[in-house]
């Protein structure tokens, strides 16, 4: 791969690359739309990757092109960085990694750069081919600009950074990208950002299917929303305890606050939060403030037309998934003689609580995860923002063969549209490692 995508640079740019940068995706195996919320998440690396070849050029411009000719070469000035956030475009993942790094480190006369790009990921499969794209141009750039960072401050400005195309992410992403290690899933937590190791038990292997419903997060609104109702939540739950409620912006934060466990939290949720959508008056009426408050200092530039909320739904998840992170890194610590049906039992929780209360899932998705269940997984879940994109199924490894085979012939031969997208379809993965460059020998 190495040798075809460096044959493809020179017929491309008429010189060798000087280094390469990979940044895998990931999957995460619980913890879906928590990391926002200040809540620890629990992904693995997967094998899949965006490597990118590099040739640092005397001007100041940035060519990128891509092995894929369905994705169109783009260039630009590197002091005149404009990253359009209406149409979501594959250069401009790359922008907010170069960006991020140039705004961090005030570089005046940043070195221009030829870049070729190759892409493993799935794209808008919930495979994080977005963030691997953020955290490989990051890497990228900083190799090309003679500087150093450690990991973790690679993965908070990449986090930061992919905000520019208009994503509110939360940073899991970006974490394990750079944070992962071959072998072992990752805890990983936040403020300050640290991974601790999760030894996935043996008998059991991660299988990858795609729905082939595409979902790109940031050409929608659903996840904003989301964002913002959590935010929401966390005001209201605020106000009602007597706390700083203009000053909590994460659910997170009122745990914290309030210095109670996870199941307290559900149990005020249910004190405190009806489960009728509010309006925005309601929401008002709550926390005293007039409307023109709420839409200028609360709801972001593209909620403004959104006129209902649902609080309570959003805020149960959140905390009972939290709560599943924590319970599956037990599980996976103690090992006890039934590991794999407990943490089949919190992958399946997970998904019901995604679909119903968190109502990201979609019928494609919900119908694969049925499918991978009938076919001998002992879990199987959405994994990624949702929508559409991939499951993640746990399945027990002596009867992985056949649980291919039932998958593909259940979900994927039913349908000539998905059969014709065969390439990294469904696959089983095990924990890979994370970012990386290499040097032209």
């Amino acid at each position: 791969r190495l040798q075809k995508l460096k044959e493809m640079f020179i017929s491309k740019f008429g010189s060798a690359p000087k280094f390469y940068a990979r940044a895998p995706g990931r999957v995460n195996l619980i913890g879906e739309h928590i990391d926002y919320c200040g809540y620890a998440v629990l992904p693995m690396a997967i094998e899949q990757d965006i490597l990118i070849a590099v040739e640092p050029v005397q001007t100041q411009v940035v060519q990128l092109a891509n092995i894929n000719s369905s994705y169109l070469d783009f260039s630009t000035s590197v002091n005149n960085i404009q990253i359009n956030k209406t149409k979501p475009q594959w250069h401009n993942y790359f922008l907010c990694g170069l960006k991020g790094i140039q705004e961090h480190f005030g570089l005046n006369n940043p070195t221009g750069m030829n870049c070729l790009l190759d892409g493993t990921i799935p794209p808008s499969s919930g495979l994080s081919s977005s963030s691997a794209l953020v955290c490989c141009a990051g890497l990228v750039t900083l190799r090309a600009n003679g500087k150093t960072l450690s990991k973790v401050e690679l993965a908070e400005i990449c986090t930061k950074s992919e905000r520019y195309v208009g994503t509110e992410g939360g940073g899991m992403d970006q974490s394990i990208s750079f944070l992962a290690e071959e072998g072992t899933a990752k805890l990983i937590e936040f403020s300050p950002l640290r991974a601790t190791d999760v030894r996935l038990p043996s008998g059991a292997t991660f299988v990858i299917a795609n729905s082939c419903v595409e979902m790109n997060k940031a050409a929608t609104s659903h996840y904003n929303i989301r964002v913002m109702e959590c935010r929401l939540a966390t005001k209201l739950l605020s106000k009602s305890k007597g706390l700083e409620w203009r000053k909590m912006l994460r659910l997170h934060d009122v745990q914290t606050k309030l210095g109670v466990s996870l199941e307290e939290m559900l149990t005020i949720v249910e004190e405190v939060l009806h489960p009728e959508p509010y309006s925005a008056e309601e929401i008002c009426k709550c926390l005293g403030i007039r409307l023109e408050e709420l839409c200028s200092q609360i709801l972001s530039q593209n909620m403004q037309d959104v006129s209902t909320f649902k609080l309570y739904q959003r805020a149960k998840h959140v905390y009972s998934e939290a709560a599943r992170v924590l319970e599956f890194q037990k599980i996976c610590s103690e090992a006890p003689a039934n590991a794999l049906q407990l943490l089949g039992e919190l992958m399946k929780q997970s998904h019901i609580s995604c679909r119903e209360m968190y109502e990201c899932s979609c019928p494609e998705v919900d119908r694969l995860v049925d499918i991978c269940l009938q076919s001998g997984a002992i879990g199987s879940r959405l994994t990624g923002a949702g929508w559409g994109g991939c499951t993640v199924s746990m399945v027990p490894t002596d009867k992985l063969n056949t649980f291919l085979k039932n998958v593909k012939k259940a979900y994927y031969q039913t349908d000539g549209q998905r059969l014709e997208v065969e390439n990294n379809i469904l696959f089983a993965t095990k924990p890979g490692r994370g970012a990386l460059f290499f040097v032209e020998a």
